[in-house]
């Protein structure tokens, strides 16, 4: 690799388009003072990477663009460019030509490119340092730095021998991993502080998670012990129910077959009564007077029975005052027993009913009367019932009389009688058939509806629990039997009161606790992403320390014994050394806060910077000179010892080219001839551009560029190929 031109547009004093091309030799480029021949190496500088103005020799970075003269206007842009020759790839990219241009506007607004390509100035000083060009090192001397070697400090002596030696490159990969592992602390730390925040809230959040779980838990629990308890308590009661429509049925059914029965024996009977009309209008008579007499018997003996009534609560009234509700019902038994007597004294069916609501009757008598606690009523109803007892003697008289009328008639009917009692007592047969049936079927149907009150009941408690009845599914019930139902229904209560201990939960806590909880896993998981990016980072730094550390001490050797050859060439005698000073590395940044969060970063940074943060010393004894120190140097002195040092540094790591800005300006003329011959000689190796006002060094160039001023004020080169 080697460099090929340098272009210069608007840059200090070139005004125009000037393009300088140089071969793989020697480059001398010669003029007056103040023609602008430094200008050339400020650019090239400029090109490498340097950012301070003062290194260009400028008060500020917009002293780099032409500031016009009185034969020219001032320009608002400089522009300079370096074009590499790549075909050896020195630089680490697929191009044979490499070119690095940059430009800068009054206004400071900066651009970097990369082969036409716009890039970060960072891009150029990587790609800088990986093939060991910079303005760190040796590679540009400029004007009045001959002495540069002696003039450093031990820490810019390291600077230029990592620069030279390629080192830089891993240098700034370390410094940036140092920076990302500072960063990666300060990170940690915060988030570390984060989780500190989120934690006590997100305690809190999982504590009522774990309620809404839990009543969650117990509401599914409840939701199957009442899908069971609930299923099979309606099951029961339907089965139940519905059990008995086929019963219902059947005695509709035998209820209608036996009245029709009963039609048809009744119609048999009116024949046989039609036999003898007369005799049976009469008989009819008889009968209906009968049913009169019995039906007026019947209402004496109602009242009869209600007086009793009254007379008893009467009686009781006298004797206690009141009467409560548990005796009023014991007293109704007795009632009730009254009138079974009545009803077993031989009347009909239809005779019985009617006495039974009549003595419903007087019972709700018995409670009117007991409310109003008449005076003198025992003495009253006693006197009724006495009247009563005389109409029931008259009413059993005239009945006598009927039935001895009846009697009669039925021995004049005789040959009639048989035929009649046969179809009367089938009829009074079926009518009772009728009657039991009816018995039987009403039955049935208070049962029916014992089971559907029941089932009533049951829905109430379902719609009390806020349950929906269709959830309740004969199919999907387990079927419980009577201890489990009483034991599910124990654990449904339990359940239910716990429901209610716990409270509601905020359905909105449920989802910050998980979106609290997400926030908290994130950040762990930051937190250990960053702890191995920061032992990553502590790895790379470690190997980049032992890598710059083993290098630059083998590379310490070579050098020592070539600085120490060129030494004792240029000195004629003596010796020359670089010495390694080991200094208490001190860790960067502020004080405070910022220093505390970076502390175990530094001492990582510190711990690998010991043993290559040291500067080098120059040791070294002049013949028949003793120096105690450096600045008993004269200039020459100084400018040889740093000559020297640079050969010494070319010879074991040869750069692709170096740029010498009058550094052997201080040299007498047999140095200044020994220094031409000795960049003769590198020629072979390395790139040579040297700006000089030396014959001897102009005569070792194979090109000669002169920069003069023209009439404009501008900077002009001319160039000579020297054969």
């Amino acid at each position: 690799m080697f460099l090929k031109r340098l272009e210069l547009n608007g840059f200090k004093s070139f005004a125009g388009k000037t393009v300088l091309d140089f071969p793989k030799g020697v480059t001398a480029i010669v003029g007056p003072n103040g023609s602008g021949k430094s200008n050339v190496i400020d650019a090239i500088r400029w090109l490498l990477g340097e950012r301070d103005a003062k290194s260009l020799r400028g008060g500020k970075i917009e002293d780099l663009i032409f500031a016009g003269t009185d034969g020219k206007a001032k320009l608002g842009v400089a522009a300079a460019a370096l074009i590499f020759d790549n075909s050896s790839k020195f630089f680490p990219v697929d191009f044979n030509e490499v070119e690095i241009k940059r430009q800068i506007a009054r206004d400071g607004e900066s651009s970097y490119f990369i082969n036409k390509s716009e890039v970060r100035l960072k891009d150029i000083i990587e790609l800088l340092s990986k093939s060991r060009l910079g303005t760190k090192g040796v590679i540009v001397v400029g004007q009045g730095n001959s002495d540069i070697f002696i003039k450093a400090n031990p820490v810019e002596r390291r600077e230029m021998v990592e620069e030279i030696l390629g080192l830089r490159e891993f240098r700034i990969k370390k410094e940036e991993a140092e920076r990302k592992l500072r960063n990666t602390f300060i990170n940690t730390d915060k988030v570390k502080a984060l989780i500190e925040e989120v934690l006590p809230h997100l305690r809190f959040l999982k504590k009522q998670t774990a309620k809404w779980e839990r009543r969650s838990e117990v509401e599914e629990q409840l939701e199957i012990l009442e899908k069971n308890f609930f299923g099979s308590k309606r099951a029961e009661i339907e089965k139940n129910f519905f059990g008995l429509d086929p019963k219902e049925s059947e005695l509709s059914k035998k209820e209608g077959l036996t009245r029709r029965e009963l039609r048809e024996k009744e119609e048999e009977l009116k024949k046989v009564e039609d036999l003898e009309p007369e005799s049976r209008a009469l008989l009819v008579k008889i009968r209906a007077r009968r049913e009169e007499v019995l039906r007026k018997k019947n209402v004496a003996e109602k009242e009869l029975g209600g007086l009793e009534v009254r007379l008893l609560m009467a009686e009781k009234e006298e004797e206690k005052g009141q009467v409560d509700s548990g005796k009023a019902v014991s007293f109704l038994e007795e009632v009730f027993k009254k009138a079974k007597e009545v009803v077993e004294s031989g009347f009909n069916v239809d005779l019985a009913v009617a006495l039974v609501r009549k003595i419903a009757e007087g019972g709700e008598k018995i409670f009117s009367f007991s409310e109003k606690r008449e005076a003198g009523a025992v003495e009253e109803i006693r006197a009724k019932q006495k009247k009563n007892y005389e109409e029931v003697d008259i009413f059993d008289r005239e009945i006598k009389e009927i039935n001895a009328k009846e009697a009669g008639l039925e021995r004049n009917l005789e040959k009639f009688t048989d035929n009649f009692k046969k179809a009367f007592t089938e009829v009074e047969k079926v009518k009772e058939e009728v009657n039991r049936i009816l018995a039987e079927k009403n039955k049935v149907v208070l049962e029916k509806e014992r089971w559907n009150f029941k089932l009533q009941e049951l829905k109430a408690q379902v719609e009390q629990a806020g349950r929906s009845w269709n959830t309740f599914s004969l199919k999907d019930a387990e079927f419980l039997r009577e201890e489990e139902l009483i034991e599910t229904e124990k654990k449904i209560f339990k359940l239910r009161g716990e429901l209610f201990a716990m409270g509601e939960v905020d359905q909105a806590l449920v989802k910050e606790a998980k979106e609290t909880e997400d926030r908290h896993n994130f950040l762990v998981t930051q937190i250990a992403d960053l702890l191995k990016a920061s032992e990553d980072l502590k790895e790379m730094i470690r190997n980049l320390a032992e890598k710059i550390h083993e290098e630059f001490n083998e590379a310490l050797v070579l050098i020592n014994k070539e600085f120490d050859k060129f030494f004792k060439m240029m000195f004629k005698g003596g010796h020359a050394k670089l010495l390694l000073r080991k200094e208490e590395v001190v860790a960067e940044g502020e004080e405070g806060e910022e220093r505390k969060e970076n502390e175990e970063a530094e001492k990582v940074i510190i711990k690998e910077a010991r043993d290559i943060e040291a500067g080098l010393e120059i040791n070294l004894s002049l013949p028949k000179k003793k120096v105690t120190n450096l600045e008993v140097l004269s200039g020459g002195e100084r400018s040889l010892v740093s000559l020297a040092a640079l050969f010494g540094l070319i010879s074991v790591s040869p750069p692709p080219f170096l740029v010498l800005d009058e550094v052997d300006a201080p040299l007498d003329e047999k140095n200044a001839l020994r220094f031409a011959e000795m960049i003769k000689d590198f020629s072979e190796k390395l790139q040579f551009i040297v700006v000089t006002h030396n014959r001897a060094t102009m005569e070792a160039a194979d090109v000669l560029y002169g920069v003069t001023l023209g009439e404009d004020g501008a900077s002009k080169v001319v160039s000579l190929k020297l054969s």
